[in-house]
């Protein structure tokens, strides 16, 4: 059943197996061009191609990970595993080679507390913006690392370049991890931080009208599965929903697991071990909740997704995106060419990420400006539904190439 899992669906669950974020982030050059550069390779609608080359900026972080010491997590117990590098690690040590600041971005500042849900208790990291007083829209926000591995320290960068690109109250949660927890812990904790933040957002400085959900890999499927959740239950729907490379269902032989079964930092030996540890039972992965693409997602909010060329993920999130649109969903997708998983929260020394930041800072603005308006449209407008056969670089699933910027993105 697990080998038949592994050839079927999951996409390295948590690819993000706590190789994460920088502990930075922030600027951003705006991503919101419209379709067009060239295609992405080996889409989730074409066959597989050879494998893409990072570009210098990704390949210097790519080879500093390299030389950490690290060991294949598969080989590895869930403790073990939770005490490797990170690629978190790899961008201290490459903004410390050149000689540039590793000190938190003085425009956002945070604070680590305990939330009551449910009767447990929940760490999170709350960022609150330092321009204006509030109230401010809120961001739930949930870590990858695969339900397993991962936390609030390691995934900084991308829910700091949030806070400051929306200029909103982010709160990152530590959710509950298996084998400790298994399925559904983390995605309980999920929805229950999500209504905490809705219940509470006035002490901490935001609006509860405009609380959205966003999460990277693991956490990406996280803040689907919360709006599907709350649907679900009736309860208010988030305002919108950034899906980093999120885990969506698919296929593990899909055009970007081959291409990338051996990339970095997640690659396909990873898959087996992220489902041993967070599912009892293998079958759960066809779960609504997990399996996103074979699940009804009719009635979402405005959806924004980010994928890396580079990355097993990369057609999860492509056909998720598709799966949306055809269930009346407003979607943006965007892949990045010449970046890996886990670059979103690299925007410390990562072009790619700071312009994905401003690309999901952008989508946020515009659904929290819907809430009064009543409208709500994609920043680029990309959403409508791709031509049959069209590249990648169509509207709604495009890959812009890279704008310089030389602006590097602090913590």
């Amino acid at each position: 059943m697990l080998k038949r899992m592994t050839t079927r669906f999951f996409l390295a669950a948590a690819a993000s197996v706590a190789l994460a974020c920088s502990t930075k982030s922030d600027d951003g050059v705006d991503s919101t061009a419209a379709a067009g550069p060239p295609p992405v390779p080996g889409t989730s609608d074409g066959p597989a191609m050879p494998p893409a080359t990072a570009n210098a900026e990704m390949q210097a972080v790519l080879d500093t990970l390299g030389g950490l010491g690290g060991k294949p997590i598969e080989s590895l117990s869930p403790g073990e595993a939770r005490k490797q590098p990170t690629p978190t690690n790899a961008v201290m040590a490459v903004l410390k080679a050149q000689g540039k600041s590793t000190a938190p971005d003085p425009a956002v500042g945070s604070t680590d507390r305990n939330i009551s849900v449910d009767g447990r208790s929940l760490p999170v990291r709350i960022y609150t913006p330092k321009a204006g007083t509030g109230p401010f829209p809120v961001v739930v926000y949930y870590h990858g690392g695969g339900w397993v591995i991962g936390s609030k320290e390691v995934y900084d960068g991308g829910a700091r370049g949030i806070a400051k690109s929306a200029n909103a109250v982010v709160v990152s949660v530590d959710y509950r991890l298996g084998p400790e927890n298994k399925f559904p812990a983390a995605h309980d904790d999920a929805y229950a931080a999500y209504q905490w933040a809705i219940k509470n957002a006035a002490s901490i400085k935001g609006d509860p009208n405009k609380v959205a959900v966003a999460g990277e890999s693991a956490g990406g499927n996280l803040a689907v599965a919360t709006a599907m959740t709350a649907k679900q239950k009736g309860t208010k729907l988030p305002a919108a929903i950034i899906a980093v490379y999120p885990v969506a269902g698919g296929d593990t032989v899909s055009a970007s697991y081959t291409e990338n079964a051996n990339a970095k930092p997640l690659n396909r030996a990873m898959v087996p071990w992220f489902v041993k540890h967070y599912f009892a039972d293998p079958s759960q992965t066809q779960d609504p909740r997990i399996n996103l693409v074979a699940a009804d997602l009719s009635g979402l909010p405005p959806t924004t997704i980010i994928n890396a060329q580079i990355d097993p993920l990369r057609s999860d999130g492509e056909e998720l995106a598709e799966k949306l649109r055809a269930a009346g969903v407003a979607v943006e997708q965007r892949t990045f060419a010449g970046v890996n998983h886990e670059f979103f929260g690299m925007g410390a020394v990562l072009n790619e990420a700071r312009e994905a930041q401003t690309m999901a800072g952008n989508a946020l603005k515009n659904a929290f400006g819907a809430v009064r308006t009543g409208a709500a449209t994609p920043a680029s407008g990309n959403m409508g539904a791709n031509t049959p056969g069209a590249p990648a670089g169509a509207p709604g699933r495009s890959m812009s190439p890279p704008a310089r910027d030389s602006t590097a993105m602090k913590r």
